[in-house]
């Protein structure tokens, strides 16, 4: 059994950490302004004196991140539901396995879904280039997260799996905490939600079997997020010009900070998380299955049918379809009205596109990625049902 200590660059802070960790945070002027600027209204001293009197990541969570995350519900969303909530059970931890729509809130609002249903929230792994200060990364580990390192060298990535994987493995069979992780590394722009095969894979490096001896005790269990606008899709449609006009082109940090501050802070109609039912009935045929990548295969493939079955769909959903290929096909799911304001929708958003020199032909392209990102749920939905 790997040992704790193994971990400690990579685990949330222990208890014993907590007090020391968060009186060094609240000291940090990144900190700060950060809290300030989404809480505009908080007493910043009286909220560092409650900080200071917490001493567990429990306690944090629901003193702290539980109120907050209901403020963020109400003024940003229409309303959060789950379904599902009966395919956890008690007495297992699971690895939640889910689509990645929005860069923090996926896992948050998840959480957030736990909390209210009183059960244990998950701890949540994020990728080391989010942290872009020392302090977000102190800040994510005293609130259960485990740090991805990406960007590695090919031998430190192959470590850094090992060691990812041997930490899941640890969490989930020796401290009983529940994890989350996204079924790719970054979010599927398109919304076309593909279980990355080397995520997989990563999940099956610990345990000294064969893949599917060593996936059963992490009993990966998918979860469909929903929402209904995107506050970054024109983000995104400004992405996918960009690579475009240059394939070469990547993020900055500050582009990851504006998707971040966008996600969290802009307006995203309902929001519905799909629990669906652990993936382990299809993983325990493939013991032994002999083809590795066969056993990978159709591990991603059960996945992926449980999130795509559990998409919410929203009206808007059924008009992008039928705008994107000028059909009336499902127009009885719509009002002319709902479609008239997707419409505005789109080219309001596209307005906020800052890019020089941006043709006709350029905005066409980013409303057709528009009306992709949003068509795609339903489609992979619609493919899902057939399959049954």
């Amino acid at each position: 059994m790997t040992n704790i200590q193994d971990f400690s660059e990579i685990a949330p802070f222990d208890d014993s950490q907590f007090a020391e960790k968060m009186a060094l945070l609240v000291k940090e002027p990144g900190f700060e302004h950060a809290v300030r600027y989404v809480m505009p209204q908080v007493d910043f001293p009286e909220f560092v004196k409650n900080l200071l009197s917490i001493r567990d990541k429990c306690t944090f969570q629901t003193k702290i991140m539980w109120p907050f995350l209901e403020m963020l519900a109400s003024k940003t969303t229409s309303g959060i539901t789950v379904g599902g909530l009966e395919n956890i059970s008690g007495d297992r931890s699971c690895t939640f396995i889910t689509n990645h729509r929005d860069i923090v809130l996926d896992a948050s609002f998840l959480n957030l879904c736990f909390l209210r249903a009183g059960v244990p929230t998950s701890e949540i792994a994020i990728g080391n280039n989010l942290l872009i200060y020392e302090w977000i990364t102190d800040l994510v580990r005293l609130n259960k997260s485990f740090i991805v390192k990406r960007n590695l060298r090919i031998t430190q990535a192959l470590e850094a799996a090992k060691q990812l994987s041997a930490y899941i493995h640890y969490a989930i069979t020796q401290k009983h905490e529940s994890v989350w992780i996204a079924q790719r590394e970054g979010r599927a722009k398109d919304s076309n939600d593909v279980t990355q095969e080397s995520l997989v894979k990563m999940l099956a490096l610990d345990g000294g079997g064969t893949i599917a001896e060593n996936l059963l005790p992490i009993n990966l269990t998918p979860a469909a997020i929903s929402y209904e606008y995107d506050p970054n899709d024109y983000l995104k449609a400004r992405e996918f010009l960009l690579k475009r006009i240059d394939p070469e082109f990547k993020k900055s940090p500050h582009d990851d900070l504006l998707s971040m501050e966008t996600g969290m802070l802009q307006p995203k109609g309902h929001v519905h998380f799909e629990i669906g039912k652990c993936v382990n009935p299809a993983i325990e045929p493939l013991v032994n299955v002999e083809d590795r990548n066969e056993v990978i295969k159709q591990v991603c493939s059960a996945i992926d049918k449980t999130i795509h079955s559990g998409y919410k769909i929203y009206p808007i959903n059924y008009v992008a379809y039928d705008l994107l290929h000028r059909s009336h096909k499902f127009v009885e799911e719509y009002t002319p009205a709902q479609a008239a304001d997707f419409e505005q929708y789109v080219e309001t958003q596209l307005d906020k596109v800052e890019l020089p020199d941006v043709s006709t032909l350029d905005r066409s392209f980013m409303r057709e990625m528009m009306l992709t990102m949003y068509a795609n749920p339903l489609k992979n939905k619609i493919a899902a049902k057939e399959q049954n």
